[in-house]
């Protein structure tokens, strides 16, 4: 999800909730502690310089178990963040606290902002001696259409 459309859902709404991948809720006593600008300028294993940004979005409960989060809050925090940072239209990453700081991506369902598990991946897969993964067909069903006696097709 993009900033600008974090906003558009953030105005349809009277309350934030956000569910985790196993479909817990976050508490809603949580706090928004960080809305920034993350960029990563890295080489991959391929020897290809790479440049990302994403707007950060961190999570975080405490103990002040009446403290609810506002959407117009929020939106007033984005685009405070937005001025004063120069914050574009960029996708975004949310951290929250599990075992160790997890990164989300995020999706929203028309009520509740989903965070989505991220996974890692090789970037330079041609360079790197990784096998493409093969496309597997079901041969019965192919030729079960094209192939008939007489149908010329051999």
């Amino acid at each position: 999800m993009k900033l600008e459309q974090i906003k558009t859902h953030l105005n349809s709404l009277s309350t934030i909730a956000f569910e985790l991948p196993d479909g817990t809720l976050v508490p809603n006593h949580f706090h928004v502690t960080e809305v920034g600008k993350v960029t990563k300028d890295f080489i991959d294993c391929g020897g290809t310089v790479r440049h990302e940004s994403v707007v950060n979005f961190q999570l975080w409960e405490a103990d002040d178990y009446d403290h609810r989060l506002h959407p117009e809050k929020l939106v007033n925090i984005i685009e405070l963040s937005q001025k004063t940072l120069g914050i574009g239209d960029l996708d975004i990453e949310v951290e929250y606290q599990g075992s160790t700081i997890g990164k989300y991506g995020l999706d929203f369902d028309g009520k509740y902002f989903k965070l989505m598990t991220k996974q890692t991946d090789c970037l330079a897969r041609d360079n790197c001696g990784v096998p493409q993964e093969k496309v597997k067909f079901d041969l019965a069903s192919m030729t079960a259409n094209t192939c008939s006696p007489g149908g010329g097709c051999c």
